[in-house]
Order: C-alpha cells, then structure tokens, then sequence
C-alpha cells in the first residue's frame, strides 16, 4: 500500500502514532512516517487515517467519488487531454479530470520512467535511511485509465495544430493540454567541477540514493553550498547522522529569500547550536579535486574547506525550454497563466486549449495585489493541479479561480517549521505568540497594515487560525486577546529580500502597424 500525507494541513496532533506506531512516528512535533508500508499494516494506517482530525493522510484509492445530485456537470466529457508533466501536480490532475466526470482518452507524458512519486521525503526520510527510495511511490487515489508514456520528455508545443513532439520524434494529438512539467535541480555552473565524484544535487529518487549511499560510507566532511530550505535540510541530516557539515550561503543567513532576516537569524542560531559549520554572506568560487574526485573548495573571503562530499542546493531551474518556440509567455520565471490556470501567450491573450500548474505556472494572486508569482511548494502543486483540471472540463461560468493562500512545511534540527502565506510580501512582523528562545513561536509577517503571512516553529496548530486572518485582510500587528508582546516586543522591519526579476529571461518585442497586424514575440537570449 502507499501513503502519503498533506504535511500542509498536519497540525502534529498524533493520532496517527498512536493507532500505527509501526508506520508514523513524531521527531519533537515534525511526522516522519513510511512511504509504503507492508500491507498487513493497511488496518493499522486506515484507522490512523480516519482518526486524523485534519484528514490529511490519503491512501490507495480512497479518494471521495463525485456527487451525483449536484447540479453542475463537465462541458467536456470526451476527447484527448494530454498531461505534460507526470509528478505531483500531473498526476493529480489527472485523478481529478476522472472525479470530475471526463470519460475520453487521458495521455501522461513524462521525462522520468516509472511511477510519479513524493519529493518531500527525498531529503529527509530517504537520505536518514529510514524510507527507501523506492518507497516514496505516490498513492493513486482512484484509478485513472490513462495511457502513460514515461521516460521521453516532451520536445516542443504546436499551439495551432494542437500537438506535443516528442524527443523520439513522435506526435501526440490532443484537445486540451495541462503543462506541468516542473523543475530540476540548478547545477554547478563548472561542467568539469560537477563532474567530481563527491559532488551532488537532490532533486530526483536517484540523486537521493546516490546521496544516501555517499552520506552513508562517512565522509570527512559534506560541503554544502545554498542555505535555503534543501540546503538546512540536508545539513539537519548531516548532524543526525554524526557528520560534520559546513553550509556555505550567499545571503546574510539561512532561509533569508524565503522567510527574511529576522526568522533568518533564528535558523542562522538553531544550526550553529546544533554543530553546522556556517558561513554566510560568502560563496563557493571553486569545487577543488584530486584524481577525478573532490578534495575540497574555496571561498570568496578567500578560505579553503576539505570536504568529499558536496551538495549543490543552489535553487532551481524550471523545465520550459521545450516550450521557447510555443508562443506562449514563457522564460526563466516559468509559464504566465490566468488565475483560472489559462495559459497566456506571449501577446498576453489567454489561450483556450492550455493550461499549467506546479511549479512552472506564474500566476496573479489577488490577495497579493495581483503579483505574478511561481510557488514551488508541494500543496501548491496539488491545490493548482486540482483547478486547473476543473477547469479544463468546465465552461466559462463554472469554472474556478486558484486563490490557494501558500502553505510551506520543513523539518530540520528537530524543529518543524511551516509557512502560510508569502512571507517576502512584508514589511513588518511580530512574534506573536511562544518563544524566540525557545525556538516554539508564531511570527506574523504584515504589509501595509494586513496580515500577509504566518510562520511558525513547533506551534502548526495554529495555522489555520492564521490563513483565515490573511484571507481577510486583518489588521497588522495583530490584536488578538491570546496574543502579548511578552518578551520579544513588538513589530519590527521584517528584512525581506528585494523582489527579483528574473534577469535571463526574454526580450519582448511588438511588430506591426495596424492594430489586427500588431503581435509581440519573445527573443530568447542565446
């Protein structure tokens, strides 16, 4: 059998450990469990799953059918939709497209043989040795009937004549077609310094074996280069496994791009107290190695480290390169759709026929003043995957708009932290409730005098409270009877990032006289 849990919605209450010990455990407030576990555990795990207030454990084909009394019905019921993409958000779709009513041919394509399977496992449980690689196999909520062609990536988009090419030369046909194609690990920008045996990038179920085997034979030390979520994740491995580890960041601390400078300082603390090496506001200038293998690295303050394994965590790049020529708005920054899950093209004219979701759709969010953003989180993937799969099967006066606000969960150094909403759309925050010291706390983050986000360290059950607080614009700082200054005071610059824009990506430019004459097209640099 095959479990999964939506971490976005667990809130560490524990039944689950309870009713199958055997299959989940709790590390301080973090549920670590198995992928998939023997099947005469399969009693134990749905009694677990019916006993979890939030229902966020889902199984093998457990997923609820369609109510037949509703009123609406699918405008689409038959024909060829075709999936570009079959991860998480693919594989979602493609179950929803089925719940929803769609009864024609449903096509996956993939560039990854095998099974879809969950990422988040890949660098916890997998690299501890606690799950194998093998046993983080996405469950299948229902069966789908699709035909699967895994293993050949899609090569190019014919918008016109309704298309996907194929790397192997074949065409696939369809009506409607979701792009999900997500994205890859970025890797050390010296071909010949990552090529070194020692040096890694965790994004697949083969980079995390390949990993665990290298963390496994114990090495003298791991160099790991990026202080973002991956990043500290792999460290906090590192130190449960006995090993020394030096992290390398860029910014002034770890999860800085993500949460900002003031949480940024907490995770900067948490890993020195748990013994990382870390160095921040400095580089990585060169990979360094003896006989074909890594021996160590230098850095811009003009340091040197030994180490013989090296984790790249420098961020990722999203899979869009085979849509370049398309004509749709496409670049570094991902695929620009509607909130409806649309694709734009590049005239800024919503297609009919193709649609995206993950983590290569940048879409406008209301609650954010309708900035395009690109959200590479798990319970984005899967909210957008089930909208954009609705809407492909609705017409104009039912379909839905993705107004998901983010979720975000990780587990490192024993602390579980989760995010909801877009903690870098701030100016402020507050430690709204618990401890800095004691590392179990709520900060909530404002802009302009509304709530915009919440973090929160071993304190989960209190995200929901705050998701609601930020779909209705409160007030910041937030006046709450069960909220105190206490000792960590009131709001203060919440030392965020600069908003980025993507620098590499393309060129727009408008031809034309007459206003029917007149189309934009991108120049692609390169």
């Amino acid at each position: 059998m095959r479990v999964v849990v939506d971490l976005t919605r667990c809130q560490g209450y524990g039944q689950c450990v309870f009713l199958a010990p055997d299959v989940f455990t709790m590390h301080e407030e973090a549920l670590l469990y198995d992928l998939q576990p023997a099947d005469e555990r399969r009693e134990h795990v749905l009694r677990a799953a019916a006993a979890c207030p939030v229902q966020a454990i889902h199984l093998d084909r457990t997923a609820s059918t369609p109510n037949d009394d509703r009123e609406w019905a699918p405008v689409m019921e038959d024909g060829r939709i075709v999936i570009v993409g079959a991860s998480l958000a693919g594989a979602r779709a493609a179950e929803v497209l089925r719940r929803e009513g769609f009864a024609g041919r449903l096509t996956m394509i993939g560039a990854e043989a095998g099974e879809p399977y969950d990422r988040p496992p890949l660098s916890k449980q997998v690299l501890t040795g606690q799950v194998p690689p093998e046993h983080t196999l996405l469950p299948r909520l229902r069966e789908i009937d699709a035909e699967w062609l895994c293993g050949t990536p899609a090569a190019a988009l014919d918008v016109a004549g309704k298309r996907v090419l194929l790397a192997d030369g074949r065409e696939v046909g369809f009506d409607r077609v979701l792009l999900a194609t997500g994205t890859r690990a970025r890797p050390w920008p010296d071909e010949a310094e990552a090529a070194l045996e020692g040096v890694h990038t965790l994004r697949d179920a083969r980079d995390a074996a390949a990993l665990r085997r290298a963390l496994g034979a114990g090495p003298r030390r791991v160099l790991i280069l990026g202080g973002g979520f991956t990043g500290s994740e792999i460290a906090s491995v590192c130190r449960e496994l006995g090993l020394p580890v030096t992290l390398v960041e860029r910014g002034p601390a770890p999860l800085h791009n993500a949460m900002g400078g003031v949480i940024g300082d907490v995770a900067a603390q948490l890993q020195r107290e748990h013994g990382v090496d870390l160095r921040c506001g400095t580089t990585v200038t060169a990979l360094e190695g003896d006989g074909g293998r890594l021996t160590g690295a230098r850095l811009s303050d003009g340091s040197t480290i030994e180490a013989d394994v090296a984790v790249v965590a420098l961020g990722s790049v999203r899979n869009v390169e085979w849509l370049r020529d398309s004509g749709l708005a496409v670049g570094a920054w991902g695929v620009a759709c509607d909130a409806g899950c649309r694709a734009v093209d590049s005239n800024g004219l919503v297609t009919d026929d193709v649609f995206v979701a993950g983590d290569i759709a940048r879409f406008p969010h209301p609650l954010y003043e309708y900035q395009f953003m690109s959200l590479e989180h798990w319970g984005n993937a899967v909210a957008q995957a089930e909208v954009a799969a609705h809407n492909m099967v609705s017409d104009q006066a039912h379909r839905w708009p993705h107004l998901s606000v983010p979720v975000f969960w990780s587990s490192q150094f024993g602390v579980n932290i989760k995010s909801v909403g877009v903690p870098t759309f701030a100016d402020e925050i507050v430690f709204a409730q618990g401890s800095r010291a004691e590392r179990r706390f709520v900060a909530v983050y404002g802009y302009r005098g509304r709530i915009t986000a919440a973090v929160t360290f071993d304190q989960a059950m209190w995200l929901e409270f705050y998701q609601r607080q930020i779909e209705r614009a409160a007030p910041f700082p937030p006046d709450f009877r069960h909220v105190g200054g206490g000792a960590d005071g009131g709001p203060v610059p919440a030392r965020v990032p600069e908003r980025l824009v993507a620098t590499a990506g393309a060129t727009v430019v408008v031809t034309g006289h007459d206003p029917a004459e007149r189309r934009a097209s991108l120049v692609h640099p390169g």
